[in-house]
């Protein structure tokens, strides 16, 4: 009797907290939810603790409680996409994965925050947006931490495939130019709308959008494989010295 007795609320209390998450981490969001949807709209000078926290069903006092104060709460704001996206490269520069294989770990992530049509994704896109025009100390902080290595490991993977013991400059712009194609499909989704609004609304539009991506990537690569080739053929070369040191 006494033993069924204490394992009854064992298991009742387990399933209750399986229905109903940690309030606390459901605060959190909210307070990033929200609080990327005020920035977004206002900036973060004119954007309001007080407005947030009410936005967010939260008490004045969470932001501090949770993110040490309104900067810290930014820098989350920003932090949460550019790590949900780099999260889901899965290992992209195995050296077993062909480049196909590779280019499609980076890219699509890219394309399905893109064709995501929920509010939160949008008030994503208008933050960085916003960043991208007037870059603050917090963003550069947060791209330093998390883009940067990103980067670096895609212009690593290039060079390798282009000969190459390191980056020089011209992988470096081969990695901007295959990001910004996937990129530009979050930046310009609405302008696309108005110009071929059956490329994103199309059955099957990630797959598809995505294959061409993949098989655009690989022109560009080769591309500048076969321009670094003429460039190393139309360099003159240096003649062997014909004076003997005896």
């Amino acid at each position: 009797m006494t033993t069924k007795s204490r394992r009854a609320p064992t298991r009742k209390t387990s399933a209750v907290k399986e229905r109903h998450p940690d309030r606390g981490a459901l605060v959190r969001e909210q307070l990033i939810a929200q609080g990327t949807r005020i920035f977004a709209a206002k900036g973060y000078a004119a954007a309001s603790t007080r407005e947030i926290c009410q936005a967010a069903g939260a008490n004045i006092a969470a932001i501090h409680y949770y993110f040490g104060d309104k900067e810290g709460l930014y820098r989350a704001a920003l932090t949460k996409p550019m790590s949900a996206i780099t999260d889901q490269f899965g290992g992209f520069d195995d050296p077993t994965l062909s480049f196909a294989q590779a280019i499609r770990r980076v890219l699509e992530p890219f394309v399905a925050m893109a064709l995501d049509e929920n509010a939160d994704a949008l008030h994503v896109q208008r933050l960085h947006l916003r960043e991208s025009l007037e870059p603050s100390e917090v963003f550069r902080d947060v791209v330093a931490r998390v883009v940067v290595p990103q980067h670096n490991a895609l212009a690593g993977l290039l060079a390798q495939h282009c000969g190459l013991a390191r980056p020089d400059a011209g992988v470096h712009q081969l990695a901007f130019a295959l990001i910004a194609m996937a990129n530009d499909y979050c930046m310009s989704r609405e302008f696309m709308r108005m110009l071929a609004p059956e490329v994103l609304d199309r059955d099957d539009a990630l797959r598809r959008i995505v294959d061409r991506l993949v098989g655009y990537s690989g022109a560009l690569l080769e591309h500048e494989i076969v321009h670094r080739r003429a460039l190393a053929a139309s360099k003159p070369k240096r003649r062997r010295s014909t004076t003997r040191h005896d």
